[in-house]
């Protein structure tokens, strides 16, 4: 099983390692994928600085808070809400360091503006004309809209581990619920969604399985594993 996730490398690695997974992880929608045993990054592709400064600012001009993220590290001006809300969601820890656009002398691997879930949808039809061919722009959840480079995605990095592995598209079951798995569920032989998939997923799905909270995924492995006894 290969997860693939918008999440930075060091907010998923706990879960890697509580399953005992080892295989390469795609992570930061496909901008990174590292190996957990040895944590070092086999693929990498930031965003170009110019354009991130440019994204920083079209975010904070609208009103929204923007995460950065250099290094692996999460990075932010100030210590908010909305920065806080994010973080405790995935367990991290927040470096304030002022004003981004400042601040920032790298490429970063990623973006988030971070509010409410229609304001951002605003904002993505906003922003994505705005920066087509220059970044990939996507929700994750419904109070994160994410910006990476234009050639990331959940496919793109799948199609780097399978590189690496040996294994097709064909031979591949995607797993998916939101905006950003699109990529991940186009590339794949075999596409399933959860019942409470974003509406772009279920379009796309060969199957819909129910949602996290009836386990809907790990009836899917079952019934998999089952079939092979």
């Amino acid at each position: 099983m290969i997860v693939v996730t918008g999440r930075m490398f060091r907010g998923v690695l706990p879960y890697l390692e509580e399953a005992g997974l080892e295989d390469p992880v795609v992570c930061y929608q496909g901008a990174v994928v590292a190996d957990p045993t040895t944590r070092v990054f086999l693929r990498h592709v930031p965003i170009p600085r110019v354009v991130a400064l440019e994204a920083i600012g079209a975010v904070l001009a609208a009103g929204f808070h923007v995460n950065c993220y250099v290094d692996d590290q999460l990075y932010v001006a100030e210590v908010t809400p909305e920065a806080r809300s994010y973080a405790d969601f995935q367990g991290l820890e927040i470096h304030p360091v002022g004003p981004l656009q400042d601040w920032l002398r790298a490429d970063p691997t990623k973006l988030v503006a971070v509010g409410d879930p229609d304001a951002l949808d605003a904002l993505e039809v906003v922003l994505k004309p705005r920066f087509a061919g220059r970044l990939f722009v996507a929700k994750s959840l419904p109070h994160f809209l994410e910006f990476a480079h234009p050639h990331v995605n959940k496919g793109s990095g799948l199609q780097f581990v399978a590189d690496r592995l040996g294994f097709t598209a064909a031979e591949t079951v995607a797993c998916g619920d939101g905006e950003n798995d699109r990529e991940l569920l186009d590339w794949a032989g075999f596409r399933v969604g959860v019942a409470n998939a974003h509406a772009a997923i279920l379009a796309r799905a060969d199957l819909v399985v129910p949602d996290v909270e009836h386990e809907g995924v790990a009836l899917l492995f079952d019934a998999y594993l089952d079939s092979l006894a």
